[in-house]
């Protein structure tokens, strides 16, 4: 974000914080992407007082979430209140429809980014969590993604939470510095590594970070323009050599 937009951010932050503590009730944001949701939550620890806050997105690994802030006695009912629901769109089997093909035709209805969350699709069923008011437009008007026939409802349960898939990469590098991890990741020499880093095209957890020395932790989550997203899902020793054992997840 420019800091121009870092500043309108947290002040829509600040005016939910506002308006919970004028109206005793939970408020909620639109849906807000990774890099937003760990910065909602940095700025939450420290500026709402008294108040609670959480980061929903219809199930537990979402990545697209609203933030709700309400006072502690809303706290059992604030989940089953979060302003959007799920769509499920079902289509034959063969028909192979992604992720893109759904964005689209949402993004063509002139919808916002904002009012859609996660996108899940599977083998002849997709599910999308979108705030009420787009569900009301997308079920009346859409009959079609792309050139595909959909049937849509908002009655069922979500599903498809293991849908994601990823690929396995394991191998050992110098160090945890993030050169050396992106070079593992990506397929690159650690000098082609860093000039991606100092080039700001890596982010780890949804943050770009230009430092080639940066450490990274088990957990940490890579985005690497052009070559894709990681997890480091493990770090398991050294060899004899003291190169790090690290493994990779690859969301495919």
């Amino acid at each position: 974000m420019t800091d121009q937009s870092d500043k309108l951010f947290t002040a829509r932050l600040a005016d939910l914080v506002s308006l919970c503590e004028r109206d005793g009730t939970y408020e909620f944001s639109s849906f807000l992407d990774e890099r937003q949701c760990a910065d909602a939550e940095q700025w939450c620890k420290t500026n709402t007082g008294s108040l609670r806050y959480r980061l929903w997105g219809g199930y537990e690994n979402a990545r697209r979430r609203m933030l709700a802030v309400y006072p502690d006695y809303c706290e059992e009912y604030v989940e089953g209140d979060y302003p959007f629901v799920c769509l499920t769109f079902t289509y034959r089997r063969e028909d192979k429809l992604t992720h893109r093909d759904f964005l689209g035709t949402f993004m063509g209805m002139q919808l916002r980014r904002e009012v859609i969350g996660d996108i899940v699709v599977g083998e002849g069923i997709a599910q999308a969590f979108v705030t009420e008011v787009a569900a009301k437009l997308i079920t009346t008007t859409v009959s079609k993604i792309g050139r595909v026939g959909v049937k849509i409802t908002d009655s069922k349960a979500f599903e498809l939470e293991d849908a994601q898939k990823f690929m396995d990469i394991s191998g050992t590098v110098a160090s945890l510095r993030l050169d050396c991890t992106v070079g593992l990741a990506a397929h690159l020499s650690r000098e082609k590594a860093a000039v991606l880093i100092r080039s700001e095209k890596v982010d780890v957890n949804h943050h770009t970070v230009s430092s080639v020395s940066h450490e990274l932790k088990e957990g940490d989550v890579l985005s690497v323009r052009g070559c894709g997203r990681f997890i480091l899902s493990g770090i398991n020793g050294s060899t004899k050599k003291g190169r790090i054992h690290i493994n990779l997840r690859k969301y495919i």
